[in-house]
């Protein structure tokens, strides 16, 4: 339905790995697909000791911190190897979704840290159902129609102005033609 509501140019879209939403991001939009790096973590950090977190963590965030895709994607295929011997299964899981978790490594660097998972929208998410839980009981669906629609149009002005969430003029390195949206979903809020 956004592609019917007009939604185009989308070269980028990060989400949890929900196998429907994946397949309709090939299909609809034939967009690049970022897992998202926070859930990715938990899911792999599920396969080491409580103890081992800290450690096993460090080791595959050497891959986020390289220069770009070529270099983190070497850096965490040598790690999955180093992991092997000790955890078979998160090394599987890496090599299963190297791809998915490293695909934000193509854009350019300054939006990395915004584009690795879905925390902005989680937390728009969040900030909507604290405003929606003060009022309580809305009269009607227009009145939280304007209460969501007010909390959206000042996140918009937030990341455009004060944060300056993405900085407009690097993704003239992504496309010099037009400036692409990069859309987040978040598929728990629903």
């Amino acid at each position: 339905s956004l592609r019917a509501r007009g939604l185009g140019g989308v070269r980028l879209v990060i989400s949890d790995a929900h196998t429907g939403l994946k397949a309709a991001i090939a299909r609809v939009f034939e967009a690049t697909w970022q897992r998202c790096r926070v859930h990715w973590m938990r899911n792999a950090l599920a396969h080491v000791s409580r103890g081992q977190h800290t450690v096993v963590a460090a080791a595959i965030r050497q891959a986020f911190d390289q220069p770009d895709r070529a270099h983190a994607g070497e850096t965490w295929r040598k790690v999955s190897e180093q992991l092997r011997p000790r955890w078979p299964k998160l090394a599987d899981l890496m090599d299963a979704s190297e791809h998915d978790v490293l695909a934000y490594m193509s854009f350019p660097r300054q939006h990395r840290t915004k584009l690795h998972s879905t925390n902005p929208i989680e937390r728009l998410n969040k900030e909507v159902k604290r405003r929606a839980d003060v009022v309580g009981i809305f009269p009607n669906e227009a009145s939280i129609m304007r209460l969501i629609g007010a909390v959206l149009f000042e996140q918009n002005d937030e990341w455009q102005t004060s944060s300056r969430y993405m900085m407009v003029e690097a993704f003239a390195q992504i496309d010099t033609e037009e400036i692409d949206p990069i859309l987040s979903i978040n598929t728990k809020a629903a």
